[in-house]
């Protein structure tokens, strides 16, 4: 487990989309003989025990995996999800954020990220864009999400008002990174394409 300068580090799948473009819940999709959700809650489990699921619950993982609700209405996005868990975890907890759609992170990219932690956001900014559901956040950020949330923004436009660390281009390379642990899969062809890319995804 990551050694941060938070006390409490819990892991957060968000999982709370429509699947509009893939047809049915991605939670459930099939990469590499596993369902998204068990690749990306172990990538998340080598990092940290704690895990929650951000999303209405799945019944198949109940067993094993603490859900919550997006706040407010479903499917308001990636931010509803933050807030959500924001509400429901200690106020100094360390939030790791991986999108359910995100199969092939890697947990020593998760890990870099926690330990880069001061005290704001950490975010990953590839060609100068800010993988946002690839990232970690204080719980104590609460009211600024909340007030983002409430204005109808998003985790961008939160990031466009408030400072983050920003983990660099040479963060990534020197971490060996090559862009897999923010590859979305949103369509059925996007599991070929990280497959033919990447090889199957892995939590080592």
């Amino acid at each position: 487990m990551v050694e941060t300068n938070s006390g409490n580090v819990v892991g957060v799948v968000l999982a709370g989309g429509a699947s509009r473009r893939m047809g049915r819940d991605k939670a459930l999709v099939d990469v590499a003989g596993r369902p998204m959700l068990d690749w990306v809650a172990d990538a998340v489990g080598a990092v940290t025990t704690q895990i929650v699921v951000a999303g209405e619950r799945r019944p198949r993982w109940a067993d094993r995996l603490r859900f919550i609700e997006d706040h407010g209405a479903p499917r308001r996005g990636p931010l509803a999800g933050l807030v959500a868990v924001m509400e429901r975890v200690e106020a100094h907890s360390l939030l790791l954020v991986v999108g359910v759609d995100q199969p092939w992170v890697r947990p020593s990219l998760i890990g870099e990220i926690a330990a880069r932690f001061t005290g704001l956001p950490v975010v990953p900014v590839p060609d100068g864009i800010r993988q946002t559901t690839c990232a970690a956040y204080p719980a104590n950020d609460l009211l600024v999400a909340t007030r983002e949330l409430n204005a109808g923004g998003s985790i961008q436009s939160m990031l466009d008002r408030t400072a983050f660390d920003p983990f660099t281009e040479a963060d990534l390379e020197s971490c060996g990174e090559d862009g897999r642990s923010w590859f979305s899969v949103n369509t059925p062809d996007d599991v070929a394409e990280g497959l033919d890319r990447y090889g199957p995804p892995s939590s080592e």
